[in-house]
C-alpha cells in the first residue's frame, strides 16, 4: 500500500476537476483494473521465472541485453522523477507551515538535503520501517482536509466575498484532448507503485500468497482514492488545489501539511534510495567492494545518492508545478513501468501454448496486446499533454518559473 498511496493521491481531485466526476471515476477504475492485472502478472511471472528479481531482468529475459538496458534506464528515471515530485511536495509543505517564510528555491534545496541525508542510509531494511510512519501521516492529513472542506464555508482559493459559496463541481467535464490526457496520467501515477512489486514478491517467504495480498492492497487503495477524490472534488469544485492538501484554508491547511511532512520526507527517502541502490549494485557487482566497508564502497554509494538527489533537485526546480510534474511522470515513465512490460510478459509465457490450450487464450492475447497498445498511446499522448501543461504554467501571468522564489503553496 505504501508503494501506491502517496504523492499520487494528492493529484486525484484535480484529475476529477478536469474530467468531471463521472468520467473521472470511470477512468480511475479503468486504470485500477489494468494496473491490478499488471501487478498480478508480476506474481505469475515470478513463479514461472524464479531468477527474475526486478524489471530489468524481465527486459533481459524477453528482449535481451537491449531490453535490460532500456528498462534499467526507465526504472531509474522513474524513481528519480518521483524523488523530484517528493522534493517539490516537501517544499510546498514548508512554504505552507511557514507562511512562505523564505524563498521557495531555498525550501527546495532544504528538501533535497533532507533527501540526500536520509536516503544515504545504506541498508534499505533500516529505512523501510519508515513506511509505517509515512503512510498514516499522509492518510491522516488527507482525511483531515476531506473533513475540513466538507464543513467549512469555502475552499482556500475562493475569493473572499459576502456571497455564500456553492461548489461548481461537474458531472462531466469539457477538457481539451491534452488536458484529458494529463488528467488520466495523473491517475496512472497514483497507481504506479508497480515497479516496487517485483522486490516485494521476490522477498516473500511464500510467493503464492502474493495474489491475495495484492487484491487486498489494490481494493483498499482504489477505495481510498475514489472516496477521497470524490469528496474533495465535490466540496471544492474547480477551486480544488494541487496537491489536494491545500484545498482547505487557513489553519487547517497548515495542520494538514504539518502532519503530511513526515510522510512526504519518508516517501522521498525511499524513492531516492531505490535508484541509488540499483545503480550502486550494478556498478560494483562482482567486486569485493560491494559488501565491504572500503573507501571505494562508500565513495561509490554516496556518489550515487548525491547524483540522484541533484538530478531530482533540478527536476523539482525546473518543473515547479506539482500537477504538471505528476502527470509527466505518469505519462512518460509510469505507463512504461505499469503497462507495456506486463503485456509482453503474458505473451512471452503463453503465446507458444496456442489456441488449443484454452478457449480463453485468444481473449487473453487480445487483452495483453490492448494493455501494450493503451500504454504506448498514453505514453505519447500523455507526454504531449503534460508538456503543454508545463508550457502553460510558465506562460501564465504570475505562474511557475524555474528556480523561483514565488510561493508555490497556493496552486489550483
Amino acid at each position: 500500500m505504501k508503494t501506491q498511496i502517496g504523492l499520487g493521491l494528492l493529484a486525484i481531485p484535480t484529475a476529477f476537476n478536469i474530467l468531471g466526476l463521472v468520467p473521472g471515476i470511470i477512468c480511475l477504475f479503468a486504470v485500477a483494473v489494468i494496473t491490478t492485472w499488471a501487478d498480478w502478472m508480476i506474481g505469475q511471472f515470478k513463479l514461472n521465472h524464479r531468477e527474475v528479481y526486478s524489471i530489468d531482468d524481465v527486459g533481459a529475459l524477453i528482449f535481451g541485453p537491449i531490453g535490460r538496458w532500456l528498462l534499467s534506464v526507465i526504472f531509474c528515471l522513474y524513481w528519480i522523477f518521483v524523488t523530484g515530485s517528493g522534493i517539490l511536495g516537501i517544499s510546498i509543505g514548508l512554504n505552507t507551515v511557514s507562511t512562505h517564510g523564505t524563498c521557495t528555491a531555498i525550501f527546495v534545496a532544504i528538501a533535497a538535503v533532507f533527501g540526500f541525508l536520509t536516503s544515504s542510509i545504506r541498508t534499505l531494511g533500516k529505512i523501510t520501517w519508515l513506511a509505517w510512519i509515512g503512510l498514516p501521516c499522509i492518510l491522516t492529513a488527507v482525511i483531515i482536509v476531506t473533513a475540513a472542506v466538507g464543513v467549512q464555508d469555502r475552499p482556500s482559493a475562493v475569493p473572499k466575498t459576502d456571497t455564500p459559496f456553492v461548489s461548481d463541481w461537474k458531472v462531466v467535464g469539457n477538457p481539451s484532448f491534452a488536458e484529458a490526457m494529463t488528467a488520466v496520467c495523473n491517475l496512472v501515477f497514483a497507481f504506479s507503485g508497480t515497479p516496487g512489486f517485483f522486490s516485494i514478491v521476490s522477498e516473500m517467504r511464500n510467493p503464492r500468497q502474493y495474489t491475495s495480498a495484492l487484491m487486498i492492497c489494490q481494493g483498499t487503495v482504489t477505495t481510498v482514492y475514489a472516496i477521497i477524490g470524490c469528496l474533495v472534488y465535490y466540496y471544492c469544485g474547480s477551486y480544488v488545489a494541487s496537491p489536494a492538501l491545500g484545498s482547505a484554508g487557513g489553519l487547517v491547511k497548515k495542520i494538514c501539511y504539518g502532519i503530511a511532512l513526515p510522510g512526504l520526507i519518508v516517501t522521498t527517502t525511499i524513492v531516492s534510495h531505490i535508484p541509488a541502490k540499483f545503480i550502486f549494485v550494478h556498478i560494483l557487482r562482482g567486486s569485493r567492494h560491494l559488501n565491504s566497508n572500503t573507501p571505494t564502497h562508500w565513495i561509490c554509494w554516496l556518489s550515487c545518492t548525491f547524483s540522484i538527489t541533484v538530478i531530482a533537485y533540478i527536476i523539482a526546480s525546473t518543473i515547479p508545478a506539482f500537477d504538471s510534474l505528476v502527470s509527466l511522470i505518469g505519462a512518460l515513465l509510469g505507463t512504461t513501468m505499469c503497462f507495456q512490460p506486463m503485456g509482453c510478459m503474458w505473451l512471452y509465457d503463453n503465446w507458444s501454448k496456442g489456441q488449443h490450450s484454452s478457449r480463453l487464450w485468444l481473449p487473453k492475447v487480445c487483452w495483453s496486446v490492448f494493455v501494450v497498445l493503451i500504454g504506448s498511446f498514453l505514453t505519447v499522448a500523455g507526454t504531449y499533454g503534460s508538456v503543454l501543461g508545463i508550457m502553460s504554467a510558465y506562460a501564465k501571468s504570475g505562474g511557475s518559473a524555474a528556480f523561483s522564489c514565488a510561493d508555490n503553496s497556493n496552486s489550483t
